[in-house]
């Protein structure tokens, strides 16, 4: 071997090692893969992601392990998905908060919501759902708005923050009732939970995911919902209480990083399209007042872009501009 063509060797081996892995779908998966999770546990995006990832488990013979990295409205652990290796061992739960919304609340956003991610699969699509506790005052939605116009400012409304649409939803609510109320930011919906049941704070709009047990219950009041729910079948629709043009979209969707293999996307929306759309995964999520929805990744990317303008719409209407 000449000096030559060992240079030429160990020059190729060094840029094959420095090269990023690229994931073989033939050999996929090989491993236990990540899903992350943008928010603590204990919500509907947990949950809703939960059902998702132990189908696709139980069919790739791969463990899935799940890491909430919670924060800015779902924003730091979608980051870290776009930044991750297009490896196939990582992916996430992305949301209409993290993915149609966030562009609307923040300048600085640190990924593009279509363009930094492979769009692998809707999950499906929930309602909100209005809740409070002893400190809310009332029993009914009607009654809960009468109180809260006579004391402006001092109503206290949990939120997961000013980038999320639940935020955005509860100031759209607020200038349809006439209402003025305290925003209350927590991290996760699981946190605040407890916070209405003990007074700290009043009405929270949830989704029903997280908090349809607790209004079955009667541990928290549910006032109202935007559509119909299964999972809460006593409690009226914002429409039929007068409270109308109420947005009432939210979803629930697979991502990877930008450049997974178009084969692995693939097979894991063909995986979950089996496993939710019919029983017993499609029972599992309504039970928990998520509508299986599944989707090409073509057409969730074309949801993603025609939502965010949707929103970015509310918000001009508002008055709220991205910071």
């Amino acid at each position: 071997m000449t000096e030559y063509t060992r240079r030429l060797l160990l020059t190729g081996a060094a840029a094959a090692l420095a090269a990023p892995a690229i994931a073989r779908a033939d050999t996929w998966p090989s491993r236990p893969i990540r899903c992350i999770v943008a928010l603590p546990p204990g919500g509907g995006t947990d949950a809703t992601g939960r059902i998702a990832m132990q189908y696709l488990s139980e069919a790739l013979g791969q463990p899935i392990v799940i890491e909430n990295k919670p924060g800015a409205g779902g924003t730091i652990g979608s980051d870290i998905v776009a930044k991750a290796a297009p490896d196939g061992y990582t992916f996430g739960i992305a949301t209409s908060s993290s993915h149609a919304a966030a562009p609307v609340f923040r300048k600085d956003l640190p990924y593009d919501p279509v363009k930094s991610f492979t769009a692998v699969t809707m999950i499906g699509t929930t309602s909100y759902i209005l809740i409070g506790g002893p400190a809310a005052g009332a029993k009914d939605l009607p009654t809960f708005i009468a109180n809260t116009r006579a004391q402006p400012g001092k109503v206290a409304c949990a939120s997961l923050g000013p980038s999320t649409l639940g935020y955005l939803l509860t100031r759209q609510f607020e200038q349809i009732a006439g209402l003025k109320m305290i925003d209350a930011p927590y991290k996760g919906a699981a946190a605040v939970y407890p916070d209405l049941m003990n007074g700290t704070v009043a009405v929270m709009l949830d989704n029903p995911s997280g908090s349809a047990g607790l209004v079955r219950e009667n541990r928290l009041t549910g006032f109202a919902v935007t559509r119909p729910s299964a999972a809460v079948p006593n409690v009226p629709t914002f429409d039929s209480l007068g409270v109308r043009n109420f947005q009432d979209v939210f979803w629930y969707c697979i991502v990877a990083p930008p450049g997974l293999p178009p084969e692995i996307a693939e097979r894991v929306q063909k995986i979950l399209a089996q496993a939710l759309l019919a029983d017993p995964g499609r029972g599992r999520l309504r039970a928990i007042d998520v509508e299986p929805v599944v989707s090409t990744p073509a057409d969730f990317g074309a949801t993603m872009a025609r939502e965010t303008k949707q929103w970015r719409d509310l918000a001009d209407r508002l008055g709220i501009k991205p910071e």
